[in-house]
């Protein structure tokens, strides 16, 4: 029960003081991610602009950052706020959007890894690959379960010094000598866009709650995501009413149905 206690303890902690969180983030999912921070009880700024991205970055309490629609000036702010974060002592999240797909990905995320994020956070595909091994990732689409990327986001987490959250049917956290998976979520959830990219920026303010504790506020933010995906599933009627419904379970998940729901396991 300590993990499912602790989940429910940051809960509580993030929304009794809600973490200002920098999330750049794609196109896609910034009115998606933005909503979900605040149904969970967050503060979101999707500042981007290489002009303020830095100066923004110390100020927050935490930084996400999702290379899903990448551009030159864009991934100039990243690094910058990356740098900066790191300079404050601010934890910082790592989405790297198939990051495999062309060379401009690839060279992209080999210097935000040279920022040391704190955490990793993406598909059973992306982590495959980032960790070097072969993937049947297509596009932003991951085409592995996510025990096949188990051994890779360990080696991560040990040559990179983070945490590394693969997320699928079953999420699974590791910062290698400790794993967790969490079980929970629905069908649904694949077929509403940009919520593994919100999820990435969940991340961030529970990382700005217990920024000393990275590994248990990764796998609390992923409780929350599987309890809250359970009970929207259990009442959608497809993929529109789940994506309403989600939020409405977000904002109605309280400490003690987190730590009474959450089914998070040793591995």
């Amino acid at each position: 029960m300590q993990d499912q206690t602790t989940a429910g303890t940051l809960l509580g902690a993030m929304r009794a003081n809600p973490p200002l969180v920098q999330c750049i983030t794609n196109f896609v999912a910034m009115n998606i991610a933005a909503n979900v921070m605040l149904a969970a009880g967050a503060s979101p700024a999707m500042v981007h602009a290489e002009e303020e991205a830095a100066e923004f970055a110390a100020i927050s309490g935490a930084l996400t950052i999702n290379i899903g629609t990448l551009s030159s000036r864009w991934l100039v702010g990243m690094l910058s706020a990356a740098q900066s974060a790191r300079q404050a002592g601010k934890p910082w999240v790592l989405d790297p959007v198939a990051h495999y797909a062309t060379a401009f990905r690839r060279k992209a995320v080999a210097q935000l890894l040279e920022l040391q994020p704190t955490v990793i956070r993406g598909n059973a595909s992306e982590i495959i690959a980032l960790a070097g091994g072969i993937s049947r990732g297509q596009g932003v689409d991951s085409r592995d379960p996510v025990e096949l990327a188990e051994q890779s986001a360990r080696q991560l987490a040990e040559r990179h010094g983070c945490v590394v959250a693969v997320t699928g049917v079953t999420d699974f956290v590791t910062d290698g000598p400790k794993a967790r998976r969490i079980e929970g979520g629905s069908p649904l959830m694949p077929q509403v866009t940009a919520l593994g990219c919100s999820l990435t920026c969940l991340v961030g303010a529970f990382a700005a709650t217990a920024p000393d504790n990275p590994f248990d506020a990764t796998v609390a933010a992923l409780a929350v995501f599987a309890v809250a995906g359970e009970r929207a599933g259990a009442v959608a009627e497809g993929p529109g009413s789940f994506s309403w419904r989600f939020l409405d379970a977000l904002a109605a998940l309280d400490a003690e149905a987190l730590t009474a729901k959450a089914r998070i396991m040793p591995a």
